[in-house]
């Protein structure tokens, strides 16, 4: 292989690397214009005020689900300020006892620092290694992105954790509902699990509630 092809090899793949991610701004800032008659990107910088880089819709808890967990995204999709700058956040309150299900964010690396409480935290590696421990007040866990996580209040008290990521729009895929709730054969299901049809079923039930609750809160958040 010449030279030539050796470095523009490298250099193609660097940008496929690159564009891997949340792309580097060429602005100060280009917050999100949400007037849907106009095909322009970004507000106009000239009418930007310090409003448009505030969010208050985290200073108390959302609706606690089923499962106990109640979150609040920030990100580009509520917090227009937040549009290419590559980080978005999140507010999860648990219900003691509560939890927030295996899940993975396709999109971003996250960075879970508690703020109230005692949250059993861990995630699972391409090795089906498991990394958890109970965290408490003031401690922080960091969750590789595209790996699975998950968090459970062990305490008897309501607990608190505030999520960073490193994308403005982190995506989020819960594992109950991407199994069970997309649609896949029920025979291949049961053959994978090792599962009955009304195992599958039930299960099936527990995923399109999920979904449900994850539809609602997301659309809070438009």
């Amino acid at each position: 292989m010449s030279l030539t092809v050796t470095v523009l090899f490298a250099v193609l793949l660097h940008g496929r690397v690159t564009l891997a991610s949340d792309p580097d701004p060429v602005l100060d800032f280009c917050i999100a214009n949400t007037d849907s008659a106009t095909n322009i990107p970004c507000k106009n910088s000239s009418d930007a005020t310090v409003e448009d880089f505030i969010f208050s819709g985290i200073k108390s808890h959302g609706k606690f689900s089923e499962t106990g967990l109640a979150s609040i995204p920030v990100n580009v999709n509520n917090f227009p300020g937040l549009n290419t700058l590559g980080v978005s956040l999140v507010r999860a309150d648990f219900e003691a006892g509560g939890v927030n299900v295996p899940h993975f964010h396709p999109r971003a690396t996250e960075v879970a620092y508690v703020l109230e409480g005692k949250i059993y935290s861990g995630f699972v590696d391409t090795q089906n290694r498991v990394f958890a421990k109970v965290l408490e007040k003031g401690e922080v866990m960091v969750f590789p992105r595209g790996l699975v996580h998950f968090q459970m209040n062990v305490g008897d008290k309501p607990a608190t954790i505030l999520g960073s990521f490193n994308s403005e729009n982190p995506g989020l895929m819960r594992i109950p509902t991407a199994v069970f709730g997309c649609g896949i054969k029920e025979e291949l299901l049961e053959k994978a699990f090792g599962l009955s049809a009304k195992d599958i079923s039930k299960l099936k039930c527990v995923a399109i509630l999920l979904f449900y609750i994850g539809s609602v809160v997301a659309s809070s958040f438009m």
